[in-house]
């Protein structure tokens, strides 16, 4: 296991695998992993009273949420529902290979890399995020995978950057992969015509920390999950549940429950079961704002926004408005004028729905895990918003 000038790096990382690996073979404490590479061992009699009545077998793993929308939480990951999602990605993916690790560890997609290694016995390889991610760290660890399997896990900025980079060996990485995971965030239908463009085999994937990560790949649920949609909510049920939360057990019960034998985790999730039955997530059930009266789905203005030429990301949602209950504000990375955005969106969406505030930036506030800061940015917008208004009173 090898990462490049990160010496330190590579000895925590052995020692997690190491404690991981006791872990999922049910004979020692489940392993924490923290930001700056520490490690943290919970004895099994220490994590009983947070146990699900229903959950099987020992806990492996302790996962905090990403956080994004609030307080993160800490998801118990039980060595039988990461067996069990170990086992679908490689049905799903057609077999086992090489894992190159370019997430942290800490949060699920990346403990994920390390976990599916283990249990299919090969050697991740781990590239240097010392620096932060870059195309040419990424290149210089994806040439020294050894196997002729090879995957990776990315999040939709990282992808992005490296379709971006202009040095041939990166496109040339890239098309060795026999899967490149794509999740953390919703990827445009722009990046992943440029990927398919590019000749990469990108799969979609959806997921969470109580699913052990990705679960439902390009709409399709893994092997011995199950996917449903309740009054436009979606559940994920199956063998991939966690076992609850660290010490919350009145939120372990909201979150999770068992009919007919079976365990469903009630996402924050809208989304919508097609005619070949694939799911297709619409966005959050947080994200509908209320303007006017007026229902907005600001994941429809974020796609509206995201689909006119010059845009490659925005993030759209509802910020206090003492006229209207809430206004649609946006942030939008371009360098299109306002008037122009506004424009495009009025071209498309209903007027309640085109953006009254609009932010706009070279590249969105983004957590760890690739996820967009929603909490950083509906404060920068509403900023933005109290500035504009005190212009236009002043």
């Amino acid at each position: 296991m090898t990462m490049t000038n990160n010496s330190h790096g590579v000895a925590a990382m052995e020692q997690a695998m190491a404690a991981l690996a006791t872990a999922i073979q049910s004979e020692g404490p489940a392993v924490e992993l923290s930001a700056d590479g520490g490690l943290t061992l919970h004895q099994q009699s220490e994590l009983a009273s947070s146990l699900l009545p229903d959950s099987d077998g020992g806990v492996a793993a302790v996962v905090a949420t990403s956080g994004s929308t609030g307080t993160p939480k800490r998801t118990l990951l039980g060595v039988d529902a990461l067996a069990a999602s170990s086992m679908g990605t490689a049905m799903a993916l057609r077999g086992e290979g090489q894992w190159l690790l370019a997430l942290p560890t800490h949060y699920v997609a990346g403990l994920q890399v390390l976990v599916r290694s283990l249990f299919a016995g090969t050697q991740p390889w781990l590239m240097d995020l010392s620096g932060g991610f870059t195309p040419s760290a990424f290149t210089a660890a994806a040439e020294e995978l050894t196997d002729k399997i090879r995957f990776t896990s990315l999040v939709p900025t990282q992808l992005s950057r490296l379709l971006a980079d202009p040095q041939p060996a990166t496109l040339a990485v890239l098309r060795r992969f026999n899967a490149i995971l794509l999740g953390g965030a919703p990827a445009t239908a722009a990046l992943l015509k440029s990927a398919a463009d590019a000749g990469l085999k990108v799969v979609t994937t959806y997921g969470m920390s109580e699913t052990c990560g990705g679960c439902v790949y390009n709409g399709v649920p893994l092997a011995s999950v199950q996917v449903r949609v309740d009054d436009g909510r979606i559940s994920l049920g199956g063998d991939v549940l966690a076992s609850g939360y660290l010490a919350n057990p009145e939120l372990s019960a909201k979150a999770f429950h068992t009919e007919q034998g079976t365990r469903w985790y009630r996402t924050e999730d809208l989304g919508e079961l097609d005619t070949t039955n694939r799911l297709k997530v619409r966005g959050r059930a947080d994200d509908v704002v209320m303007t006017g009266g007026l229902k907005v789905s600001a994941a429809h203005v974020t796609a509206a926004l995201e689909g006119l030429d010059g845009v490659p990301a925005a993030f759209a949602t509802g910020i206090p408005d003492t006229q209207w209950g809430q206004r649609v504000a946006a942030m939008v990375v371009t360098t299109l004028p306002k008037d122009q955005i506004t424009a495009g969106c009025a071209a498309v969406l209903e007027p309640h729905a085109v953006p009254k505030t609009i932010a706009v930036v070279s590249e969105l506030p983004l957590l760890p895990n690739g996820k967009p800061d929603r909490q950083r940015i509906y404060a920068l917008l509403s900023q933005a918003a109290n500035a504009a208004d005190a212009a236009q009173n002043a």
